[in-house]
């Protein structure tokens, strides 16, 4: 059997279908081989279809050589091509634990929600916090803020580095911030500092988080915000802590989280060898 032929016969993936993308990793022999990223659509089924055929196709291998699939997000209830469903706060915890083992702490910001999760050695959850009940902190809200400074959103980063002070905000409501906002850059005050003042608003909420399950040194910071160089400052000048610097896409943690779980579980069904 060649090198190929056994990756083509043990290959499994990993779907998260968020509320603003969809997300899916393919892995082999226990590798990651291949994923994709497409933004999520209205129908959850299709988008999560669409997101594994495009990780399949960066993996060069057919939809047919798939031994087991994870899904997991808000969109694994519409699932029905994956063997199981997970949640996300433990696909999460599992892809940070397959990327930094020695990692017991994550911060989680997606589309909608925030979560400060622990985890021991095996990448089991043991703990987690979160906040579901608004956009205020999450890339929901960071999309509004980049239209009120009409610049990118993955520019938001840059503009709060390169402040020269950091302008204190009252509240982190989506919609009292983007008042406030629009009332201090109308009084002159530099877009940069204001910026920094609301990543770290975001930051001081998400240590109430982890007030009630505990940190500990290094965190991972996962989900699509943690590509925001000026959040992750400004959470680890908050939490007092290290962030462990990215090797792989962080967005892409649920999704590798999922596929994880979907090896282990070809694996010990007999789907797979073990690598």
């Amino acid at each position: 059997m060649t090198n190929t032929e056994k990756k083509i016969g043990d290959v499994v993936a990993g779907v998260d279908v968020g509320s603003l993308a969809a997300k899916s990793v393919i892995i082999a022999d226990g590798e990651i081989i291949g994923h994709g990223l497409i933004p999520s659509g209205f129908n959850s089924e299709e988008t999560g279809k669409s997101v594994l055929q495009h990780a399949l196709n960066s993996a060069g291998v057919p939809r047919e050589a798939l031994k087991y699939i994870v899904a997991t997000g808000y969109g694994r209830i519409s699932a029905d091509y994956a063997n199981k469903t997970v949640t996300e706060i433990s696909c999460h915890a599992r892809g940070a634990n397959f990327l930094y083992p020695s990692v017991r702490t994550i911060i989680d910001i997606g589309g909608q929600d925030c979560k400060a999760i622990r985890l021991d050695s095996n990448g089991n959850v043991v703990d987690f916090a979160m906040n579901d009940k608004c956009a205020a902190g999450t890339g929901r809200f960071l999309e509004v803020m980049s239209n009120v400074f009409k610049v990118k959103l993955e520019d938001l980063g840059d503009l709060a580095l390169s402040a020269d002070s950091i302008v204190p905000m009252s509240s982190t409501c989506t919609v009292f911030v983007e008042s406030e906002t629009i009332s201090l850059i109308a009084r002159g005050e530099k877009p940069a500092n204001i910026q920094a003042g609301i990543h770290h608003a975001i930051a001081n909420r998400i240590s109430g988080l982890f007030s009630r399950v505990g940190i500990e040194s290094d965190v991972f910071f996962s989900g699509g915000v943690a590509k925001n160089k000026g959040m992750r400052q400004a959470i680890a000048e908050v939490l007092k802590v290290n962030i462990v610097e990215p090797t792989f896409d962080p967005q892409l943690t649920g999704a590798l989280g999922a596929a994880a779980i979907a090896w282990k579980n070809a694996v010990r069904e007999g789907l797979c060898q073990a690598a």
